[in-house]
Order: C-alpha cells, then structure tokens, then sequence
C-alpha cells in the first residue's frame, strides 16, 4: 500500500447483521508478532488479546441506555445547525458527572450528539458501539505498529469506522485492492482437487486420514500470521515483492483485521485467495509450520504425532510439487473429478462440519464457495461405483496422453483387421508355425456357466433372516469341500468362519451341489476384503475354475465398491494367488488392517488391488483379442516396408555426415526424429554444441547452489564429521564436485548433468531419515532444480 489515498471510503445503509468476531483459534506465528496489546510472539497472548476484546465488547453492550448513549456521543457528528464537530468532547469547566445538557467545545449541549439516535433501535446501537470498541482497538494497533505499510492500512480502517458512525452507515472496503474473492479457484478449492486427484485411490482409513491432514493445512493457513512484505528475504525480485504486497495488503483488510474487528466483514483465507499467495509464502510457511510441530511433539499425544510428522509432510510436498507445477489440473476452474462411493459418507460429514463452523460465522459468500463445490464435484452425490472409482487416477492418465500423439487408425484398416481375426482360420506370422491359440485358463468355465452347466451363487448365513433349505445345503456342501482340500484347517475353524453371518461365500453349483467356494469377509470401513478360504474339489481342478471363481468374485468387489483383496496363503497357495493378480508386496497402509484379519503362522500376507474398469470374468477374452488385433496390425505394417534399399553411396562421394531421415526406407518405417519442447519452441538436440550447453547448464547450476536449501550439498561430505557416511554411500556427488565437471567440459549431455545432480538427492534420501532437516532440503532442492531446467528447456521427463 504506497498511500492512503489508494483507499476511496465508501458505505452502505444496508446494515450487516450482528455476530460476534470469529473466535481465533492458537495461531503458529510467522514473522510479525500480535498486533494489539503486546509485541509477544507466543500464540498464547494474541490468544488472550481477542478474548479480552470479546469481553470488553461484552461490558459495552450490557451498558444501561443513557451510558451507551453518551459512550456514542464522543464518536457521533452534532446536529446543531451549521455545526461539523464530529464528536463531543468535554469543555474545561466540565464536572465529573455528565449530563445531557453538559456542553461540547462547539457549544451545543452533548444531547444535540445523540439527538439522532433515540429514535434508533437497542440493536442499531449496540452495532454502532462495536464499531466504537473496533475504533479503540484500530487506535491502540496503529500506536504500536512499527510497519509502515501496516499503520497505513490500520489508518485506513480506523478512519473507514469513524466516518460509518458519523453516517450510521455500515463499513465497506472499496478501493483499488478489488474485492473477495481475488483468485479462482480458491486454496480452499484446490487442497479438495489435490485430495481427489492424488488420494482418491487410497482406502477408507487411508483416506479417512488425508482428509484430516488437508483440514489441519486449511486451518493453519487461515489462522496464519502471514509476515510483512519488509520481513521476507526470499522475495528478491521487485516483480515478486510488488505482488507480495497487494495479496499480504488484502489479507490484512479482509481476513486479519476482521477477527479482531468484527465490525468488519471477515473472509477465511482459503476461500478467497488463490495460487498466487501460496506461491508467494508457501515454501516458507511450510518450514515454519513443520518446524513447530516438531518442536511441540513431545506435547503431543501419540495418535496425532503420528499424524502431523508422518503423513502430514508428504501431503505438503505433493501440494508444494503442484504449486510450483506449470500445467497442474488442481487449479482448473473446470476440475470436475468426483471420489469413490465409499468416500462420499465421509465427505458428506466433512459438509456439515464446514457448514457447522459457517453458521457460526454466519458467512453468506463462504457458503456460497462451498454450494459451488458441491456443484463442482467434491460435495456432490456420486455416480455408481464403477463409474467413478479410480477418476483419480483417470485424471492423471489423461494429463499424460494430452502429453502424446498418436495417428489414429482408420475405421477401413481396423474393420478389415476385425474380419482377419475372426477368420476361424486366422494365422498370422510366427502363428503359421508356433500357434498360440490355446484357449485361456478360464474359456472352458466361461463356457460352461453359459450353458448352464455350472452356476455361481454368493451366499450368506442370516441370524435375522430365514436361511433357505438349499442354501443350508450348499453350506454343508462347502464345509466338506474346504475341509477335505484344506486338512490343516481344524473343521470346527471352517465351520465357525464358514457359517459366521459377518463372512459371505461365492459357491461354484455343478449338478446342484457345491464343488468349489471362496469364503470371504468384507470390511466396508476399511476398504479391503479378506480371503479366508479358496478351494475347489480334488476331482475338479485344473479346470480353470479356480481362476473363474476368483474372477468372479472381483466383478462382486468392483460392484460393491471395495477394491482391495487380503489373503494369508500358505505355501501351496502361494502360486495359485500369484496368477490372480496377488502379491507379497502390500500396498495397503498397516494401519488399515492391523487388528482386523487374524495372522496365521507360517502363511504368507498377500495382497492384490482392484481395476475398477476391468470386467475381469472377460479380461483374459479382451486381452487375447486385443493382442490379436496388435499382432496383426505390427504382421501388416512389416509387409508394408519390407522393402530392400540398395545401399548409401553419399560416403564414397566425399559426404562426411547425412541427416539420419535421409536414409531410405526409414520414415516409412514409422520412425520420427526425437524432439522435445525447448525455450523459443526450438528443438534441442543431444548433440548441439557442447559450450552452448555448457552455458545453459551453468546457469542451471549456480541457481541451484544459491538456493536457501543447497547449503548441505555445495562441498563433500566431511568423513571426520560422519564417519560412517561413505560405509552406506558408494558413490557419492556434491555441487563443488559439479561444478568441476562442468568446467573441464564432461558434460557433454544433459543427461550426465541430471544423472549427478539426482544423485545427490538420492543419496541424502538413502542416508537420511525423512523427518530430518537434510532430507527436506533434498525434497525442495529437487523440485527448485527440475523447474530451472524446464525454464531453459532441459528437462522433457
């Protein structure tokens, strides 16, 4: 703010309704300390300063009527005829005890101060008084700011009041900061977009705990003490500064001073500032806030550390990787990706959460933010499972394809490849002599169920619901089937699980009697499914029933919206699970299932996650079609060029070097020159001239050692300060060392310049663990040097 004259006062007669200022929860501090009573930094006494506001607002407004009256006539214009005092002030010869007939210094009575508000309403007055408390307040803030550009902004306001009593009108900021909200989408917007756009995949629980994580951000980021533009190091272009200093101005006309000035109207943070505040402090706050939390975790019961020093860091760096990223589809106006089903509850109780706080605050334009996010596809009603699980991920797909091009086949080459393959006496190639036409595992069930030769029934015991003749049938059925294949299994153990009314069970029916099952037990709040049992008859495998049974359980999970499979297999199962999909490799979070499946001992934990887009009872068909389709289509295109070329005679002529797509015969083969995206829309080629590289690289790297983070990774690790770090760290890299390289020219690629530079942070990564200050510095330097080099065209990953 350069000057108050920036400022056009402007109010309105439309009177805001009452509503006490948005209680202030503990604020983590920045730079600039409470702005009201005290030059403490500590959270605690800005704490107390608004509580003592909202109690002196309290004692004002319990005043008697003639006391509020001669309260309002120090602040209000005289009536008198011709007069402009705008505020009775007492004479010298005045008495302790006032009166209505006291005089003012302009000579009229104090009554002609108050004259015009008898006629006003006890709520009119008690809105005006705390516009009277807000202006003593402003006074004692303006008094001890030591910032310039704040006192401007506190003078503002201050003067904003007056005139708003003096005119009985209601306080409205217009100037040339423009009004809320100042950036679409919102931060509040985006952390939603983030949460579905790279979570949506997680389990319940998973899920569950990213949503908490992204409240705490949004809280911490509108209880911030955003820092002074003057205080802010980092910012050292004027570009930056200059944009600093309109959004920390906005902030503290609409969202700071209003939660002590409730006169005021008052904005959360996130709903009405964007990417570019974030951009500005991001980095900064997010060391700030980390820092905190580590300093208080011993404070902190065992349930939250967990929360705030392990998921909440990587939650902050894949929004610290979107802020900075150029093309990241959080901040599109137009995301519209909605979650899984079996998210919805949970976001649906975070919407009356949200609403819950609002109403307090009685905010009509947050409300409205957060009607437009239902409507855009956070708090909305979702689609059927299958349409809407994995859009996630969907999302990021796309974003890649719009990456890549690829030439469309035509409709006439495709039907014409379709009629070839489904030739009954389709061979292609390699086919004519090695044939692959063996039918898949599962062909000769899928055929049989087709025919009614076999039947899959899921099936379940009811203490509630009466159990049918045929189904208690089919249950005994399975119990000798499971007890017979599996004779580990105690029976009392398989009858237990087998009848529970809590486990289900998918019934392979041959002959009205069961030959095969897979005992399951969903755990819907958690997002998984645990296989308690799988077998079929001895007389019956190898028939590929097994792998139909599975498939079929699947489609089952894919319908109710669970997509995660957990299994304790023993050694002979092993393989079997393999083949389905399973593995040992568990992505699942411990936390989701531990306590929840029984461990059994010499079994081994396997786990296999579900394609919500897959209808596996026809993925192996699909698939062989598919690659038919291909093979045929590669079998064409190699009679199309296959071609011989009589040989190059350029070389014997005296020609050193040719272009490579001189070479005949070669773009037919479908070959492109290698490009990729560089400043000035230029290629880049690999072998461009070494000093030009050179140059570019060097830029590259002297950014990157005066970076604030470079500072563990500019000289080699010292031996006699860490003893054991060579013991772990084999090929070691540092920026001095890259430095040297640069200049005895041995970069002669960018790909041995990032193949150094990612070493170092890889190294840091291995010998460091991720809540230590090293490792955070390797995590922002990364992403610092991977957006220098795509400013100068480097980098195509």
């Amino acid at each position: 703010m350069a000057d108050q004259n920036q400022f056009n006062v402007s109010s309105s007669n439309h009177e805001q309704g009452d509503g006490s200022a948005t209680a202030a929860l503990t604020k983590i501090h920045a730079a600039n300390p409470s702005h009201i009573t005290t030059k403490s930094s500590q959270p605690a006494s800005r704490q107390t300063n608004l509580q003592r506001i909202q109690q002196k607002k309290q004692a004002v407004l319990a005043f008697p009527y003639s006391k509020k009256l001669l309260k309002l006539a120090i602040y209000s214009k005289c009536q008198g005829e011709n007069c402009n005092c705008t505020g009775w002030k007492k004479t010298e010869s005045a008495i302790q005890e006032l009166t209505f007939s006291d005089p003012c210094r302009c000579e009229h009575a104090l009554e002609a101060h108050i004259s015009h508000l008898r006629c006003k309403t006890e709520d009119d007055l008690n809105r005006l008084l705390r516009m009277v408390v807000d202006i003593d307040n402003m006074g004692t803030a303006m008094s001890r700011e030591e910032n310039m550009d704040t006192k401007k902004v506190y003078t503002y306001l201050f003067h904003l009041l007056r005139k708003c009593i003096l005119t009985l009108d209601t306080p409205i900021v217009e100037s040339s900061l423009g009004q809320p909200p100042f950036e679409q989408p919102c931060i509040h917007k985006a952390v939603t977009n983030l949460l579905v756009y790279k979570f949506s995949h997680l389990a319940q629980q998973e899920w569950k705990t990213m949503c908490e994580v992204a409240r705490i951000l949004l809280h911490c980021l509108n209880t911030w003490e955003f820092p002074s533009p003057s205080s802010q190091k980092h910012i050292v272009s004027q570009e930056e500064a200059s944009v600093y200093k309109m959004e920390h101005t906005r902030w503290l006309v609409f969202c700071n001073v209003p939660t002590f000035c409730d006169s005021l109207k008052h904005y959360d943070t996130t709903m009405v500032f964007g990417r570019t505040l974030l951009r500005a402090v991001f980095k900064y706050m997010k060391k700030q806030i980390m820092d905190q939390f580590n300093r208080e975790r011993d404070k902190m019961p065992q349930e939250r550390r967990v929360m705030l020093l392990t998921h909440f860091p990587p939650f902050l760096n894949q929004l610290d990787e979107e802020i900075y990223a150029q093309d990241s589809p959080i901040w599109d106006p137009e995301f519209k990706h909605g979650p899984s089903t079996h998210f919805q509850p949970l976001l649906e109780s975070g919407k009356i959460k949200t609403n819950a706080v609002l109403a307090k605050r009685g905010s009509n334009e947050v409300d409205k933010s957060i009607a437009l996010n239902e409507k855009d596809g956070f708090l909305y009603a979702s689609k059927t499972s299958r349409s809407c699980e994995g859009q996630g991920r969907e999302a990021k797909r796309k974003r890649l394809a719009q990456d890549e091009h690829f030439e469309d086949i035509s409709m006439e080459t495709v039907a014409q490849i379709i009629a070839t393959i489904d030739d009954p006496n389709y061979m292609t190639g390699p086919d004519l002599i090695f044939s692959e036409n063996a039918p898949a595992t599962d062909e000769a069930p899928k055929l049989e169920e087709k025919r009614k030769v076999i039947e899959m029934h899921v099936i379940g015991n009811s203490l509630t619901e009466t159990v049918s003749k045929e189904t208690m049938l089919w249950f005994i059925g399975l119990q000798n089937v499971f007890s017979h294949q599996l004779p580990r299994m105690p029976i009392e153990y398989i009858t237990q699980l087998l009848f529970d009314p809590k486990h289900r069970t998918i019934a392979l029916i041959k002959e009205n009697r069961p030959i095969g099952g897979i005992c399951f037990r969903p755990f819907e709040t958690q997002g998984f499914t645990e296989i308690v049992f799988c077998a079929v008859t001895f007389s019956e495998q190898i028939k590929g029933y097994g792998t139909h049974l599975m498939n079929h359980l699947k489609d089952y999970h894919i319908r109710k919206g669970i997509l995660h499979f957990l299994t304790f297999a023993d050694e002979n199962a092993i393989g079997y699970f393999e083949r389905q999909g399973f593995s040992k490799d568990i992505k699942l979070n411990r936390s989701i299932y531990q306590g929840y499946i029984k461990d059994y001992e010499g079994a081994t934990l396997m786990h296999c996650e579900l394609n919500p887009k897959i209808i596996y009872t026809e993925f192996t068909s699909v698939v062989r079609r598919q690659k038919k389709f291909v093979k045929q289509l590669i079998y064409q295109q190699q009679r199309n060029v296959s071609k011989v070329h009589p040989g190059l005679t350029f070389f014997k002529e005296g020609v050193k070097n040719i272009p490579i797509e001189s070479i005949p015969g070669l773009q037919e083969t479908g070959w492109k020159p290698a490009a990729r995206a560089t400043r000035g829309a230029q290629q880049l080629e690999e072998s461009q001239d070494i000093e030009i590289l050179a140059d570019m690289l060097k830029n590259v790297l002297v950014a990157v050692k005066n970076h604030e983070d470079s500072w563990p990774f500019r000289l080699p690790v010292d031996k006699n300060e860490v003893p054991d770090y060579y013991d772990h760290i084999k090929y070691p890299m540092d920026l001095k060392t890259m430095a040297e390289r640069l200049k005895s020219r041995y970069y002669v690629s960018r790909r041995l310049f990032i193949a150094d530079m990612m070493r170092i942070f890889r190294n840091c990564k291995i010998y460091n663990s991720p809540e230590t200050e090293y490792y955070q510095c390797a995590v922002n330097l990364q992403q610092y040097f991977q957006t220098k080099m795509k400013e100068v065209g480097l980098w195509d990953k």
